[in-house]
């Protein structure tokens, strides 16, 4: 017999910030596969909260001392970055159905682009199918609570971004006036 494969996916997204949501699916993508290489996108077409570098440290920091989930930051098309990690599947959450047309459309793609690339989907918990970092960012921008809806330490930094912000918004302000 030969040796066993490690069965490794990577799970792309802008994380920007990571929620309890995407928590979920890696936690779940572990009972299927060996490893999950958490990948965090520099090119995503949308005006990030926090660099690619804060979210690589945040989402690190969340999964510290978790031997089989890396996190890793990168640039440019997925499918060549996929096999650069020694994956050939990406995992993706779904929440609804209109995640399902989007992803597959993604799916697809990438299928198209490297045909040797697999895609898994995977329901997040019933609990996080409401939420996203778009909405997460809107409740924390507006002033709403965001508490248990991330992980506590990404509250805490979401908090202290939206904070600064207004901070300087008032400054620029007062040196307008």
């Amino acid at each position: 017999m030969g040796q066993k494969c490690e069965r490794v996916a990577v799970y792309p997204g802008t994380f920007d910030p990571f929620t309890n949501g995407h928590l979920s699916i890696v936690r779940r993508g572990l009972e299927v596969f060996d490893r999950v290489i958490v990948a965090a996108a520099q090119d995503s077409g949308k005006n990030p909260l926090f660099s690619l570098e804060e979210r690589v440290e945040m989402i690190r920091e969340v999964f510290r001392g978790q031997t089989r989930v890396t996190v890793q930051g990168f640039s440019g098309l997925l499918v060549d970055y996929v096999p650069t990690t020694g994956a050939n599947t990406i995992l993706r959450g779904l929440r609804a159905v209109s995640d399902f047309e989007y992803e597959f459309q993604m799916a697809l793609m990438n299928r198209k682009l490297k045909p040797s690339l697999h895609t898994v989907f995977m329901m997040t918990d019933y609990r996080w199918l409401y939420i996203s970092s778009t909405i997460i960012k809107d409740v924390a921008r507006l002033g709403g609570s965001i508490e248990g809806l991330v992980p506590e330490l990404i509250h805490a930094r979401v908090a202290q971004r939206y904070d600064e912000r207004a901070h300087n918004a008032v400054e620029s302000q007062g040196n307008a006036g």
